[in-house]
């Protein structure tokens, strides 16, 4: 009888331990790779104007909504009106189209094959909880097409996939630590 009450207190015992232990133990995670801080609460994305040389008139509008958008919805964080735990600010520094594969016609004239159009992002980013963090970088992202097509008629996709791989980047190395 001993023995059998020593086993149910042994076991009883072990249970509660465990139980400790797992109530003790938090494990941060997220399927989109972010690692914030608790002490995060706000991101601020300022307006990042365009000063590119050639200007796409909507760029800068989808640009910075988009930014909000990720922070918010990936994040989990509020988005705050002047000033936030987080803060990103900037300007679209780069909008160039370039041809991309030189190649020689049977005619013997050399050709684009494919073109390339590329945007730069300078973001200032601020951690006002832990300044070590903060960077000042300049993000570029590109998108290649046939020639045999314009600019205008992949412009509005090419932005939509450049804009979208920016923001990729930055939210990865503001709050995905990658």
């Amino acid at each position: 009888m001993i023995r059998q009450t020593f086993k149910i207190g042994s076991l009883i015992a072990a249970i509660l331990f465990l139980m400790i232990i797992a109530n003790s133990c938090k494990i941060g995670y997220s399927f989109t790779g972010a690692s914030i801080s608790p002490a995060v609460k706000t991101v601020f994305v300022d307006y990042f104007s365009n000063r590119a040389r050639v200007v796409n008139p909507m760029l800068s509008q989808n640009f910075s909504e988009a930014m909000k958008d990720k922070f918010v919805n990936e994040s989990g964080l509020s988005m705050a009106k002047d000033q936030g735990d987080l803060e990103f600010s900037g300007e679209i520094t780069g909008y160039d189209v370039r041809p991309l594969s030189i190649q020689q016609s049977n005619k013997g004239q050399d050709f684009a094959s494919m073109n390339r159009l590329t945007v730069s992002v300078k973001v200032v980013f601020t951690n006002n909880k832990d300044h070590t963090q903060d960077f000042n970088t300049t993000f570029s992202a590109y998108y290649d097409w046939e020639s045999t097509q314009s600019l205008n008629s992949v412009e509005s996709s090419a932005v939509e996939v450049i804009v979208a791989q920016l923001i990729d980047d930055i939210f990865n190395k503001s709050v995905a630590n990658w």
